[in-house]
């Protein structure tokens, strides 16, 4: 499949997701990303994510912009396909490559379900709205492979988006509680790992667009309407972004704003004007 001509101004995002980042421990914990936000290379603000305060639920709600009350999906066990189109299929619709490295929860939610791991663990496909992926499935999955498969991805590829998708933070919490050494220490792993592989994305012209979908609370879980649970970091990296915006995009302006960037075309899909440059 051909690469399509694209719009004046359009460019590439990577979009990193870190999994069950609250906004308490992006504030203490992740040291590369505040330093640009400090030096004024990055936006950097807090949102409160949709409700329930679950990872499926809101993973749809970041790439299509339904909130889970409309989209009818509200708990994890629901297994049907996004009833939205999502980013990576507007982007794919238009010519543009996609890619992931995650969970294969967003496989069955963009793609197929269910997942087929013999047969969709790597995916190369063109008629997929993900066209390449490296999906895994397994909670403890080291972040640090996550990047790896990301940078694999990239050097292969170059996809148009991107998701970089890491579990390690959730996992830490759901071990451990939010207030413990073992969550705050998987915070830090994340952001080292960024600091470690950002700068050569940004050297490609990518543009960085930074979340999580929920926090977690000091009983090992997350679902409800506590600060803990709701309030996650956001931080935009690179020269589409203004690093002086007056507020960061809500979760379900995150997939019109990503749009909005590749200069897709998105009817109906909101984004969040006051970042752009």
């Amino acid at each position: 499949m051909r690469r399509l001509v694209t719009a004046v101004n359009a460019r590439r995002v990577i979009f990193v997701l870190l999994d069950g980042l609250s906004a308490r421990s992006a504030r203490s914990c992740m040291g590369y990303l505040e330093s640009l936000r400090e030096a004024g290379r990055a936006f950097g603000g807090f949102v409160r994510c949709e409700l329930p305060a679950l990872s499926r639920p809101l993973y749809h709600c970041l790439i299509t912009g339904l909130r889970p009350a409309e989209s009818g999906l509200v708990h994890n066990t629901c297994w049907q396909a996004a009833p939205a189109q999502s980013c990576f299929h507007l982007a794919g619709a238009q010519g543009r490559i996609t890619a992931a490295a995650a969970f294969y929860w967003f496989s069955e939610i963009v793609n197929a379900h269910p997942f087929a791991p013999e047969r969709e663990r790597v995916t190369a496909d063109p008629t997929r709205p993900i066209r390449h992926g490296l999906f895994h499935s397994c909670d403890s999955y080291p972040d640090a492979q996550v990047f790896l498969d990301a940078q694999s991805l990239l050097t292969a590829h170059a996809p148009d988006l991107l998701l970089v998708h890491s579990l390690g933070i959730d996992h830490a919490g759901h071990l451990h509680g939010h207030d413990s050494p073992g969550y705050r220490n998987a915070a830090r792993e994340a952001d080292m790992l960024l600091a470690r592989h950002m700068p050569g994305w940004l050297e490609q012209g990518y543009q960085l667009m930074i979340t999580s979908d929920h926090g977690m609370n000091a009983d090992k879980t997350h679902n409800g309407n506590s600060p803990e649970e709701r309030e996650v970091p956001v931080w935009l990296v690179g020269e589409a972004f203004r690093p002086d915006a007056l507020r960061p995009p809500e979760q379900t302006e995150w997939c019109g704003t990503i749009c909005e960037v590749m200069k897709l075309k998105a009817h109906g899909k909101t984004f969040c004007r006051e970042v752009l440059r």
